[in-house]
């Protein structure tokens, strides 16, 4: 027995000799290198799935961070503008207040978003409900050029619940890997001034990045720029800005990849049907980094949806619901059963006529029988997306989430060809008006409405989306009711019977009137 209890004895020395190995045998060196994730996405307005659920949806967005953060904790969610509005959800309520990009903050928040910069539609809703959707957000913001105004002051806008917090201009984090390397990248937040909002003030998007640059360099290992702003300025910044990681961008609903010198400019498909990876590999040893070649990943069926952030989405699909019901709208009713699939991407619709833009049309000339012409904004239309039948009044209602009725005027022909000009201009923005009476001679630089030249003296009936009507579009500012070429105004009308009270109501009873 006395043997057995010493062999014992031995084996345990044993045992623990072989757990007490050097810490410096145990741990990985730190090699000076560590690689930081970037999962982006802009210009989202869908919180769930399109194209029949195939394609998109923040359930999926929260899947491709999850998979790569498995892989490095040093993965981030970005988002590049553009997801408070338009919506088909900012005309509901729910608990008696205005919804206005509640859902995609609850929805951001679960799919474990990091980091926002303001697009210009942030600035489509009121300055209250902006506030309260900042304050919702568990996200951090970076804004650089973009600022409150209150009462001619200007301030950072900031999360004013849980101690004031404001936006800072520029923002930066830190990362460690397993080895033990650390690093920091900083970060520049900027956004077109395409939104005059009162309550906005814009600094000029290239000096405030350059100055925001300037002031990061040195303090951090990498600088990338979050930009909501046109392709062609993201190409200046990069050229103004070499030094820059990367350029992680929005505004352009369709992919657009860039590379400018040592830059590369990212920006995703729109309503998440894709997500760019942009990986930043840093060197500390040699103080410099790397950026391999960005990677698209589509949101596809491929990808599945994340259980979490998908009862958030079900649960704004019912409240949608049932407001639309509240308001006479049955959005699962389907209004055309069969026929070719209407183009709504932005690409088509923002430069030439499509059968989606007829449609509307159609519908308009339906509403305003004694219209000589009517005109709308290609920017109404926020689908983005092909509408395959059965269509349903659901669709409608997304395809035009602004909604808003249908005003007829009375104007001089010389104001109508100073608002045609206006819109042929506009091509490729939202601002490119689309017409069904409309023909324009690209040779001549004509105009002419059922085959007969617009006659600068003579009036013309004209029916318009109210929006139009209220100034507010790019290049059409002088189109509203004190343009001394309106000769006269017809009443709103407001009646939910009468097509010209919502130009969804117009499309959903010409279609219905066509049965």
């Amino acid at each position: 027995m006395k043997h057995f209890l010493q062999l014992l004895f031995l084996a345990s020395l044993l045992i623990t000799a072989s757990c007490k190995t050097p810490k410096n045998v145990l741990a990985a060196k730190d090699d000076g290198k560590i690689e930081v994730v970037f999962v982006q996405v802009n210009d989202v307005y869908e919180i769930a799935p399109i194209a029949g659920g195939t394609e998109g949806g923040m359930a999926r967005v929260a899947t491709i961070k999850k998979q790569y953060k498995q892989t490095n904790p040093n993965t981030f969610l970005v988002i590049a503008g553009d997801f408070l509005s338009p919506s088909v959800y900012n005309s509901l309520q729910y608990q008696g207040t205005r919804i206005r990009g509640a859902q995609m903050v609850e929805a951001m928040n679960a799919a474990g978003m990091d980091i926002a910069v303001f697009g210009n539609h942030e600035f489509d809703i009121t300055e209250k409900e902006l506030q309260e959707r900042i304050n919702e957000s568990d996200f951090s913001w970076v804004s650089t050029n973009t600022f409150h105004e209150v009462n001619d002051s200007i301030f950072p806008f900031s999360k004013t619940v849980a101690g004031p917090h404001a936006f800072p201009e520029t923002f930066a984090i830190s990362v460690k890997d397993n080895d033990g390397t650390s690093a920091k990248v900083g970060f520049i937040g900027i956004t077109l001034p395409s939104n005059p909002a009162d309550f906005v003030y814009y600094k000029n998007q290239l000096t405030a990045a350059r100055q925001a640059y300037n002031s990061l360099k040195g303090s951090v290992d990498a600088i990338i720029a979050i930009t909501h702003q046109a392709i062609a300025d993201d190409i200046i910044l990069a050229k103004e800005l070499p030094g820059l990681a990367a350029i992680l961008g929005g505004h352009e609903h369709s992919m657009i990849f860039n590379k400018t010198g040592n830059v590369y400019i990212t920006k995703a498909h729109s309503n998440a049907r894709s997500a760019y990876v942009v990986k930043v590999d840093i060197d500390k040893s040699k103080h410099s980094f790397n950026v391999p070649v960005p990677e698209l990943r589509y949101l596809n069926e491929s990808v599945p949806l994340d259980s979490n952030t998908n009862l958030v989405v079900e649960k704004w699909k019912k409240i949608t619901e049932d407001n639309y019901a509240s308001l006479g709208f049955d959005p699962k009713k389907v209004v055309l059963n069969s026929g070719d699939p209407l183009d709504g991407r932005e690409t088509e619709i923002r430069s030439k006529t499509t059968n989606l833009s007829r449609l509307v049309t159609s519908a308009m000339a339906y509403a305003s029988p004694k219209a000589d012409v009517v005109l709308f904004n290609s920017g109404s239309i926020r689908l983005d997306d092909i509408l395959t039948p059965p269509v349903t009044q659901y669709d409608i209602i997304r395809t035009l989430p602004f909604g808003g009725g249908i005003r007829e005027v009375d104007m001089t022909g010389e104001l109508l060809l100073q608002i045609l000009a206006a819109g042929v201009e506009n091509v490729n923005t939202g601002g490119f008006l689309q017409s069904e009476q409309v023909v324009f001679d690209k040779t001549t630089k004509s105009f002419a409405i059922n085959n007969q030249a617009v006659n600068p003296s003579k009036t013309y009936r004209v029916a318009v989306t109210d929006f139009l009507l209220s100034g507010k579009e790019t290049n059409l500012g002088f189109l509203n009711e004190t343009n001394p070429g309106i000769v006269k105004v017809y009443p709103a009308e407001t009646a939910a019977t009468n097509p010209q009270s919502d130009i969804r109501t117009a499309i959903i009873m010409f279609l219905g009137s066509k049965k």
